[in-house]
């Protein structure tokens, strides 16, 4: 039948019409959502014939698990307001399906990236001292039904059959129950040993419009939970807004400095530096947040593992070296530019340039934060660098005391004995 796939999308509009004016504005936001595809799935030639076709409407596969037991509802409710509309042209039946949309999603055979437990304990207890309420302007059971089938989830009350009516029992009806935070201890949602993911979507919603109006605090919670998950991979992003109002999902991003750091970590590890350990910390913390710092940081990194690793050596150095004095007594002592390579190896003048930057890298560091990190007073018009120059500036310190560090291990104290003045 033309018109019905012709019109499709006028029949639609005038079912979200139809669904709003007797509120049933889950099944009307649903509709409004889906990709609707409309096809003939069957024919029956009883009464001069009638053509059967499917409506399916669908969603986010995410979306369409979460719906549970209450997708036959919606489909009910939808199909109720659509017949009457397509009654009037037509002795055709319709049926509508709520179903899950194919995703297109690349590595999804790889297991994603999980936050630590340790991460969202911070998230958690941010909440908990600036005592922000996680349901905002809704009571609990709505905000959780937004998320979660409360009826096919248990009562912790055995006079209840579902999690719906136990959480309005002990948080609604009596709220001094269960702690304000409850909702991370309860197994049944599972958000601190569960999915990041899950985890995450809960607090998109903590900042959804509906649940907080005020566009001011949702950005604010929303920059906090972001340089808390940032260095993990993840990061709380913009959706389409709704009235004008910006919505969030999260979203698995690049690792900006997780591989240089987990390297720094395990040169201190090996050298047994605690200092170092507290300098990558804080430049873990800085990289997004304050390149600035982190390139400032970087210079430091290098000067303590140069230390360490003299120190180790025994050789002694003054008080006022700096950082080239130390690069350079560390590049004797360890030979970085060894003068054993054969003038004849293929290669041989490109290795020792690679090594002879190598040992200048610190100089350069010195030089950049000299210019853009901590330590000078800036004036009013200064603009520093952006996070992908602390990157790299992490990155070149890391690729420095990696080497060094290496080269320390491979070599044995007998052999240093030789080499010192």
């Amino acid at each position: 039948m033309a018109s019905l796939t012709d019109d499709l999308d006028s029949i639609l509009a005038t079912t979200v019409e139809m669904l709003v004016a007797d509120g049933s504005m889950d099944a009307a936001a649903l509709l409004r959502s889906a990709d609707p595809q409309i096809e003939q799935t069957g024919y029956d030639n009883w009464n001069g014939g009638t053509t059967i076709w499917t409506l399916s409407l669908r969603i986010q596969a995410r979306e369409f698990a979460h719906l549970g037991t209450r997708r036959e509802g919606l489909e009910s409710q939808i199909d109720k307001r659509l017949k009457p509309i397509i009654e009037q042209f037509s002795n055709d039946w319709i049926e509508v399906k709520i179903a899950p949309k194919l995703e297109e999603k690349m590595g999804w055979r790889q297991q994603g990236i999980e936050l630590p437990r340790d991460v969202k304990q911070q998230i958690v207890d941010f909440f908990r001292i600036e005592k922000i309420f996680w349901s905002g302007a809704l009571d609990e059971v709505e905000f959780l039904q937004r998320l979660y089938d409360l009826e096919s989830l248990p009562s912790t009350d055995s006079r209840f059959k579902s999690a719906s009516r136990d959480i309005w029992q002990h948080r609604v009806n009596n709220p001094d129950d269960w702690p304000d935070d409850w909702i991370f201890a309860d197994p049944r949602f599972r958000l601190m040993d569960g999915p990041t993911e899950e985890f995450l979507r809960f607090f998109c919603e903590v900042v959804h419009p509906l649940v907080r109006p005020d566009r001011n605090d949702c950005l604010r919670l929303v920059n906090a939970i972001n340089e808390r998950i940032q260095l993990h991979g993840w990061k709380l992003v913009e959706d389409e807004p709704l009235a004008g109002r910006p919505r969030f999902v999260p979203r698995q991003t690049k690792l900006s400095v997780g591989r240089s750091v987990t390297r720094a970590r395990s040169v201190a590890d090996a050298l047994d530096a605690g200092w170092m350990q507290k300098e990558i910390e804080r430049l873990e913390r800085a990289v997004e947040s304050d390149p600035a710092l982190a390139i400032g940081t970087a210079k430091e990194l290098v000067e303590t593992c140069c230390k360490t690793i003299l120190r180790k050596l025994e050789i002694e150095f003054g008080k006022g070296a700096d950082i080239n004095d130390l690069t350079k007594l560390l590049a004797k002592a360890l030979k970085l530019v060894p003068e054993g390579i054969p003038n004849e190896a293929k290669g041989a003048e490109n290795v020792r340039l690679i090594l002879r930057n190598l040992s200048a890298l610190p100089g350069y560091l010195t030089e950049l934060r000299g210019l853009y990190g901590t330590g000078h007073g800036r004036d009013g018009k200064h603009r520093g660098l952006e996070p992908r120059h602390a990157r790299l500036a992490v990155g070149a310190a890391v690729v420095f005391i990696d080497f060094v560090t290496e080269t320390f291990r491979q070599r044995s104290l007998p052999d240093w004995a030789n080499t010192r003045d």
